[in-house]
């Protein structure tokens, strides 16, 4: 696969925030990796050449127009929040929260679910990488609480869909256990065969937010598997990374 073009191409998120607000998922069109990374691979964890991953993520902040570079996080399917005013180099967390204009939130993704968050003031932004391990470890929960007392609109970036993402019974079971009287898992996994069912993670992230007392949500409508504008992890293996950033535009600029 060979999706190099010239010039980066983004998916700017359809939904109602103030213009405080910028966000955008990158597609992996662009960029300069060559192989199984081919186009704009953001991922410096993924045995890609060093300096292209570079020339990638500068062509990202060019295009984009970033205020700075984003800080990028080592993602370990957890529930840590970090806050990148206060953060070091690569930090280990799976969620970026930023209350300051000009600082730019990132996760990084080839299946797993982004989620980008805005409070409706426009005073805080964060982003969100949940793949079912994170969703199970509370990561949203965790993110939401950067945000209490605020009411805040959520968007479902490029994740797998549910035809194509199939878990063995230990994953529902973990979900299963998570369901209280407030939440409820089970419809979000389909039969596939013996002892495997397709999972939704879109809708499983629903299902979370709504018992978070969420009402606000967009997005969701896409599937990294099926469509080769993104990596997929799942449909190519060894791949590259696309990004989901938010920010707060500096009003001074």
């Amino acid at each position: 696969m060979n999706n190099n073009t010239d010039t980066a191409e983004f998916i700017y998120p359809d939904w109602p925030v103030p213009a405080s607000v910028k966000a955008l998922s990158t597609t992996c069109k662009g960029g300069v990796s060559t192989g199984v990374w081919a186009g704009l691979n953001l991922g410096s964890h993924v045995d890609d050449d060093p300096a292209a991953v570079q020339a990638n993520r500068r062509q990202l902040a060019s295009v984009a127009g970033l205020p700075a570079d984003p800080v990028w996080l080592k993602q370990v399917h957890g529930s840590a929040v970090v806050d990148i005013a206060n953060a070091s180099v690569n930090p280990e967390a799976d969620a970026a929260f930023s209350s300051a204009p000009g600082q730019v939130c990132a996760v990084m993704t080839a299946d797993c679910l982004p989620i980008l968050i805005c409070n409706t003031g426009g005073t805080k932004v964060a982003a969100v990488h949940a793949g079912w391990r994170g969703l199970v470890a509370g990561v949203i929960v965790q993110a939401l609480r950067q945000f209490e007392g605020d009411e805040v609109v959520v968007w479902l970036g490029p994740a797998i869909g549910p035809e194509s993402y199939e878990v063995d019974d230990k994953v529902r079971d973990q979900f299963l256990r998570l369901n209280a009287p407030a939440i409820d898992y089970a419809d979000v996994f389909q039969v596939a065969r013996s002892g495997h069912w397709y999972f939704d993670l879109y809708a499983a992230a629903r299902v979370g937010l709504i018992a978070a007392g969420v009402t606000r949500v967009y997005g969701g409508n896409f599937c990294t598997f099926a469509d080769e504008r993104f990596y997929s992890f799942r449909r190519n293996g060894m791949t590259g990374r696309q990004a989901s950033l938010i920010w707060l535009e500096d009003p001074i600029k």
